[in-house]
């Protein structure tokens, strides 16, 4: 579906059917409010009405506010799409909105059908949003943003949504390079014998009764004379069967959403090279598989991470974190940066804190907390702080090691579990650092906003919008 933005009076656009939103305030004032309520439509939010005979589809929205916009628009793309129209148009009065337009048009209409024998077809091709403004420049520029982060979420879920067998480590590893040649940013892949020279036996344990080799992808995006330097870290657990602490069954599947954090890192740097920002751009991808056989490490073993630091395994069903501290440390040998942000699909608690459709933020800088609170607001995306104290520090305490993969206790495990990558995080970082838990956002099973079954893009547009601002 190719979507545009033109600059002509609506009367001039050539298209098969017109969108036209309607609170239940507007609506009164509808010309067409008679032909409406003999429909029943009420104009409530995320409803919608054809007119046929006017070749309109009206749309229900509670207020005129990007995230009802963004959402109502989901639900008109999804029934656009089962019709016979090849063409639909709406009038923009704000350009404010564009971004929501764009985002309900693209992601709302998403469809993954890679493993369907026969592929879903839809007779609709073309999508304009025609706004008639003289500041035409301008909304031109905040659409193609829109696009261009849009369509990065897009390929994020792409990513997640692969299945295990296809996207593997080294496959993992593939895509980057890929994406690598095909947005002009620099590759370096660390295999298995480069991981053992930097001594990253955390990682290393991980992967260890896998079959495929544990990969270290690290994709740069370096402008000339850039104002910013970020670091953005990905979990890239391509399989999560738990380990010897094997999953119980029904959680095993939808584990190929383990690997979201390292995609939406993808995901970003790919936005980030095409929106041209003047950032230098490190992404940082631990690529691994946790399977069970004769190799696999096990509860009661002690690793050596890259760091030093001593580690004991009490479940390996919390090996994110182990993959994320060798990771962290690498990246902070690698990169001096101005932000260093980690992404993760790391804890089901998480999701108990703060339900599924909220990404959990923790760190020591409440003022970059509330920066990226702003910015996820902005962008349509959920986020909450979950808040570090010493109490919590004191669950992850080992008794025979200098500190323990999971808490002693079974409450507060989304902080503990970021308080234990807090470990691996140098003191001179405390205040540049943000750990974002996505279990919960990452991946869908229920339809909601602009997301639909499967993956997401957690993260692509609110770290867009967010260093967008920065420059």
């Amino acid at each position: 579906m190719n979507i545009q933005l033109l600059n002509q009076n609506i009367s001039d656009a050539s298209t098969d059917i017109s969108l036209v939103y309607l609170s239940t305030e507007s609506l009164k004032k509808s010309k067409n409010k008679k032909a409406l309520k003999m429909a029943g439509f009420t104009a409530s939010g995320d409803s919608i009405c054809f007119l046929h005979d006017k070749n309109l589809l009206v749309c229900g929205v509670d207020e005129f506010s990007a995230d009802d916009i963004r959402s109502t628009t989901s639900v008109a793309i999804k029934a656009l799409k089962k019709t016979n129209y090849k063409s639909a148009n709406i009038l923009i009065d704000d350009k404010a909105l564009i971004p929501a337009l764009v985002e309900g048009f693209v992601l709302g209409g998403y469809t993954y059908d890679r493993y369907k024998s026969t592929k879903t077809k839809t007779s609709l091709k073309n999508v304009s949003l025609i706004y008639t403004k003289d500041d035409y420049k301008q909304a031109i520029k905040i659409f193609t943003d829109a696009v261009i982060i849009a369509d990065a979420t897009a390929f994020t879920r792409d990513i997640v949504n692969t299945i295990p067998e296809d996207l593997n480590p080294p496959t993992f590893a593939d895509l980057a390079k890929k994406l690598a040649q095909e947005n002009n940013l620099d590759c370096k892949i660390l295999g298995e014998k480069e991981l053992a020279k930097e001594k990253m036996n955390a990682m290393l344990a991980v992967g260890r009764a896998s079959r495929h080799d544990s990969k270290l992808i690290h994709l740069t995006y370096k402008p000339k004379n850039p104002k910013k330097v970020v670091t953005l870290v990905g979990k890239g657990l391509t399989y999560d069967s738990g380990g010897l602490s094997l999953k119980p069954g029904t959680s095993m599947v939808t584990m190929k959403m383990d690997k979201a954090g390292g995609c939406a890192v993808l995901g970003m740097i790919k936005a980030i090279s095409e929106l041209k920002l003047n950032i230098e751009v490190h992404a940082f991808i631990g690529a691994v598989e946790n399977m069970i056989g004769g190799d696999a490490y096990k509860p009661d073993d002690v690793l050596v991470s890259r760091s030093g630091k001593t580690i004991e395994v009490r479940n390996t069903d919390a090996e994110g974190r182990l993959v994320l501290a060798d990771v962290l440390d690498y990246a902070q040998d690698s990169v001096k940066a101005d932000y260093m942000f980690d992404f993760a699909t790391l804890t089901g608690a998480c999701m108990v804190a703060l339900g599924q459709y909220t990404t959990g933020v923790m760190g020591h800088s409440s003022a970059l907390k509330h920066e990226i609170s702003k910015a996820s607001s902005t962008s349509g995306e959920l986020t909450a702080s979950l808040p570090f104290n010493k109490h919590l520090k004191k669950q992850i305490k080992s008794e025979i090691a200098d500190i323990c993969n999971i808490s002693n206790k079974p409450y507060g495990g989304a902080i503990t579990a970021g308080l234990f990558l807090d470990a691996f995080v140098r003191e001179e970082n405390k205040k540049k650092w943000l750990h974002f838990d996505i279990a919960g956002s990452a991946y869908t099973e229920s339809p909601w906003d602009c997301n639909v079954y499967g993956g997401t893009g957690a993260g692509v547009r609110f770290i867009s919008k967010f260093l967008q601002g920065v420059i």
